[in-house]
């Protein structure tokens, strides 16, 4: 029943009257009017909020990279691909457009650190300029500065350390540069780092220092025993053990390495 029709029947209902309980009636019809008009109300309003369409949340769909969103991760992996090879001239074209030269592949590999794999350096150092972080480090946690340790990469580790490489940073077996070095038994690898603040006497995952490194990993020959000269003359501590207990003169006797054992007493170790 529309509000303005039971509006009109109550009017209809104040009018009417009778001989006996006239008041009474009144009374009676008014409030009965009264409810009806609210029941009717309420209906007449549900109806309305029934009849409004339903608000569905818009559906959001995946947005599928842009053209130029591709062009870009393309032109990053060419970057990192290029860098491998040793192509300065595309290096630098793929830059100048636009290419970021912090990006990095699946395994973390950046640029700088595909073209320090290979001792790119004329690479290296476009890449440098261009603002390449030497200290990157790729799932392995190898970067520029790292490789140049194991490697034997001289000019590529000056590169690096003009570019700001931190000599503390370390491998996957918690190993700094300079006892990279002294396992592979890079003398002038060896010399350079000496030049920096890195720790002569740090311990890596194995227990080893670079000095134990030398003696353990290394072959007894000239360019381990000038590693191991170079590290006691910078004042490695010759009876720092490794996680057995054994001193480096232990490991230089046990090898039968006599050169590096007359340094090592003449340095005082036990």
């Amino acid at each position: 029943m529309q509000p303005r029709i039971i509006s009109e029947y109550c009017h209809f209902e104040r009018r009417e009257k009778s001989p006996r309980g006239g008041l009474l009636r009144f009374a009676r019809n008014d409030k009965i009017a009264q409810i009806i008009f609210w029941i009717a109300t309420a209906a007449f309003l549900s109806a309305c909020v029934s009849a409004q369409p339903a608000i569905v949340a818009p559906t959001v769909e995946p947005t599928p990279l842009s053209p130029p969103t591709v062009l870009a991760r393309e032109n990053e992996m060419a970057l990192i691909e290029n860098a491998r090879r040793g192509d300065v001239m595309v290096v630098k074209k793929l830059l100048a457009q636009g290419a970021n030269v912090h990006a990095h592949d699946a395994d973390g590999v950046t640029a700088l650190i595909a073209a320090a794999y290979g001792n790119h350096l004329k690479t290296a150092r476009v890449l440098i300029a261009a603002g390449a972080d030497v200290n990157i480090q790729d799932a392995t946690k190898q970067s520029a500065f790292l490789i140049a340790t194991s490697e034997g990469y001289v000019e590529l580790l000056k590169l690096t350390l003009q570019a700001g490489a931190d000599v503390h940073r370390t491998d996957s077996y918690n190993g700094t540069g300079l006892i990279r070095a002294a396992h592979r038994g890079h003398v002038e690898v060896i010399q350079e780092l000496l030049k920096t603040e890195i720790k002569i006497n740090h311990v890596n995952r194995l227990g080893w220092t670079a000095l134990l490194e030398a003696i353990i990993l290394g072959d007894g020959g000239a360019r381990h025993t000038e590693v191991v000269r170079l590290l006691v003359n910078a004042g490695a501590d010759v009876n720092l053990a490794d996680n057995q207990r054994v001193t480096p003169l232990a490991h230089a006797r046990q090898r039968g390495y006599a050169d590096i054992i007359a340094i090592l007493e003449r340095a005082g170790a036990r």
